[in-house]
């Protein structure tokens, strides 16, 4: 017993808070990320072309850049505790609710927007919370926790493939707001806002710079850094403008690859196991380059890292360009995912250190509408384009051009400080 307490008195909270969010984010991240596993089997369902199909992904994050404001927003007020509670209930309602639709239109109720309420504030809560309670070690607490994003298509994918198969498309959606119910409900009742809430700062650190005990905060007390910006005071800065532009390129971009990837690969007459693998593979790459790229940016620079990654996944879509067999997919999903998997960490981590963390969440969140906006754009050109001409081939033209435009974006990045 005394050992077991000894244990418990070295584990600093914040790992268990990173634990709890890398889970969560599997599910969560991962139902986002599968939509092209969905893709076909809704087109055929209700009679649709890719490029209207493409719009119930588009309306998805359409309302998601709007809820994200307001998840953002209640994160900083409440604390990921509740927000997250309410996030699981919604997600796992959407699902069930669209596995039992009848009508096209319905769909935009079910998915587009109750899964938007649910699922638009999963990276805010995911990376500003964490960036609360790490400072040396954030980059890598960020990339594990935000792994999910990688591991969720590498399990969801194949899932909910095999579910489809095995059933169709509508048990597998009630299948998977089931399990989400199940892990995200009580998962969120252990996390907590910031390390003050049990009275240590970040990484662990028991005393402040005088040597005295850092007094426990209750839930509704904040922490203010004089130094960190108001959102007002964020939005006025230029380093913002080059961040919420970055997210509507990189956005765009990566969904139109996500989302038409699987209906690529079966066109070129390979099975929807096999695309489904493809997709899964990514995000196995993903989550590996989350852990270890977030620690690398600790070492090396956010902006560094981030450029790096956002430059190679433009490489990695001009070989997909030209891929016509399978195993040249499977390289594609390797590098890209893991080039892709060091973006988010090093992106937050990057975002902390240039506007602080007191109001992250808020700031966040409306930086989000951009992410949002990119999202939402990126699969209905990928299917107007389809639709036109027949072919992806444009599509992956402009996207490895708009990926290195992302990266550039991200360089007049830097330090901002309240005046």
């Amino acid at each position: 017993m005394s050992s077991l307490k000894q244990y418990k008195d070295r584990l600093f909270y914040g790992w268990i808070v990173v634990a709890s969010f890398f889970l969560i984010g599997i599910t969560l991240w991962g139902i986002r990320f599968s939509f092209g596993v969905f893709f076909k089997p809704l087109a055929s369902e209700f009679t649709l072309t890719r490029t209207t199909t493409s719009l119930i992904f588009a309306a998805y994050m359409i309302l998601c850049g709007v809820f994200t404001i307001v998840t953002g927003w209640a994160l900083d007020r409440y604390g990921p505790k509740r927000v997250l509670f309410l996030m699981g209930l919604f997600t796992g309602l959407g699902l069930i609710l669209t596995g039992q639709t009848t009508e096209f239109w319905h769909v935009f109720l079910t998915y587009s927007l109750l899964l938007a309420i649910g699922t638009s504030g999963t990276y805010v809560v995911v990376m500003s919370t964490v960036s609360r309670w790490f400072k040396k070690k954030r980059g890598l607490a960020t990339g594990i926790s935000g792994a999910g994003a990688g591991l969720g298509p590498m399990i969801m994918a194949p899932g909910a493939t095999l579910l489809i198969t095995s059933f169709d498309w509508r048990i597998a959606f009630i299948v998977i707001g089931g399990v989400i119910w199940l892990v995200i409900l009580p998962l969120s009742r252990l996390l907590k806002k910031d390390p003050r809430e049990i009275g240590v700062l970040p990484d662990g650190i028991k005393t402040d710079a005088d040597n005295s005990p850092v007094p426990k905060l209750k839930n509704q007390e904040h922490a203010v850094t004089p130094t960190d910006l108001s959102l007002r005071q964020a939005i006025s800065t230029r380093s913002f403008r080059f961040v919420i532009a970055n997210w509507v390129f990189f956005a765009a971009i990566l969904f139109l690859i996500t989302t038409h990837l699987v209906p690529h690969i079966t066109d070129m007459g390979f099975s929807a196991e096999e695309a489904a693998g493809v997709l899964s593979l990514l995000g196995g790459t993903a989550t590996v380059s989350r852990v270890l790229i977030g620690g690398f940016s600790d070492k090396f620079g956010r902006k560094l890292t981030a450029i790096s990654c956002i430059l190679f996944m433009a490489l990695t879509i001009v070989w997909l360009i030209w891929s016509r067999e399978l195993w040249m997919f499977y390289v594609f999903a390797f590098f890209f995912g893991f080039a892709y998997g060091g973006v988010g960490p090093s992106v937050a981590s990057l975002i902390g250190d240039t506007f602080g963390l007191t109001n992250m969440g808020t700031i966040m969140g409306v930086l989000d509408v951009g992410f949002s906006g990119g999202a939402a754009a990126g699969p209905v050109i990928g299917g107007l384009i389809f639709d036109t001409t027949g072919s992806y081939f444009v599509a992956f033209v402009l996207g490895a051009v708009f990926m290195t435009v992302a990266a550039l974006l991200i360089t007049p990045v830097r330090r901002e400080t309240a005046e």
